[in-house]
């Protein structure tokens, strides 16, 4: 079975939304604003492209990415790697022709299906819906978080808000920054 990582920037109470920038989000780019820059802190990100066979993600982080991720020399590994977007209104004629191989699947049925196949770790990068529906259905296998010293009040989480058991996680790797950033790689007790 192949592991499911999720991978994301979060504040310290738990905001994904819009942290390279993104247009409509009262503090979009707050990982760039408030926090001076370590190259250090960012190792995790480079591991993840030579670790990840495949990335996952959902229409909206699909729409954002795929214009400007493929001719970025940072996520040039990515250019190689199979692309998975979970959506059930994206069609194929929306899909980029730059940015390697690309299928849709329909369904966290597919996606569960996705991850019995053989191959290494599948990453999943921003898709907050997305990320809420897998960690509901139990596809979440480990969480990669930069984890940045700033309160954002409102915005979309990582987490759903979901009524269910509680969810242990183990603390893997773990590191702490000059800059406040804490790297947290936790995987899912099942």
């Amino acid at each position: 079975m192949r592991t499911l990582i999720s991978s994301a920037f979060i504040s310290l109470d738990g905001v994904v939304e819009a942290p390279g920038g993104e247009p409509g989000y009262r503090n979009s780019g707050w990982t760039f604003k408030d926090v001076p820059f370590l190259p250090e802190a960012f190792d995790i990100k480079g591991r993840e492209q030579e670790e990840s066979t495949a990335i996952l993600i959902g229409r909206v982080s699909y729409e954002a990415f795929s214009p400007v991720w493929p001719d970025m020399a940072e996520f040039a590994h990515y250019r190689t790697l199979p692309k998975y977007v979970v959506s059930t209104t994206l069609g194929d004629d929306k899909l980029v022709a730059n940015w390697g191989e690309t299928t849709i699947l329909r369904s966290l049925d597919e996606v569960a299906a996705l991850k019995e196949t053989e191959g290494g770790p599948i990453i999943v990068h921003g898709s907050v819906a997305l990320n809420h529906g897998l960690a509901d259905a139990g596809l979440v296998d480990r969480y990669h978080l930069l984890v940045y010293p700033l309160l954002l009040g409102a915005g979309k989480r990582l987490f759903p808000a979901t009524d269910k058991d509680t969810q242990k996680l183990e603390l893997v790797e773990h590191a702490v920054y000059a800059n406040g950033l804490q790297l947290n790689v936790l995987d899912v007790v099942r």
